[in-house]
């Protein structure tokens, strides 16, 4: 497996140096929205410690990720009322893995609506996502 690199796009943003739509931060994890959503409100959930994804990360790192992506499907629901979530997470880029930092999706589903693929519909509008970012922080608790 190739080595982690610390300035992937997401190292970037946990270190302040490029913008994102922010729902969340702690000392663990970041979370934003997704800037090419598969679906309305998709979230991601990056863990801030250094592995490039599921296979090379510290299981308690994992088990404090999985503790935030359960609050942030919780508050997805509540906020924007999908009829269901999809969590996802890839491992290398056969497997669909674009960026090489550890992240977890978390996509809300509407009955009806198909899930796209990833950039497939371009760049979602910066004010649906500060709304959406904003809608989610509110019922995180």
């Amino acid at each position: 497996m190739t080595a982690y690199d610390r300035n992937n796009i997401f190292g970037k943003i946990i270190r302040g140096e490029i913008p994102a739509h922010k729902v969340y931060e702690d000392a663990d994890v970041f979370v934003m929205m997704d800037i090419f959503p598969q679906s309305s409100g998709h979230v991601l959930v990056i863990p801030k410690a250094e592995s490039r994804n599921l296979l090379d990360a510290d299981p308690g790192v994992l088990s404090r990720a999985m503790l935030q992506v359960q609050r942030v499907a919780r508050a997805a629901q509540q906020a924007l009322g999908p009829d269901g979530i999809r969590i996802m997470q890839f491992n290398e880029a056969p497997a669909g893995q674009s960026v090489f930092h550890l992240h977890f999706h978390v996509i809300p589903v509407y009955e009806g609506v198909p899930i796209g693929r990833h950039g497939e519909s371009g760049k979602a509008d910066d004010t649906e996502l500060a709304a959406q970012a904003k809608a989610i922080a509110a019922h995180l608790t």
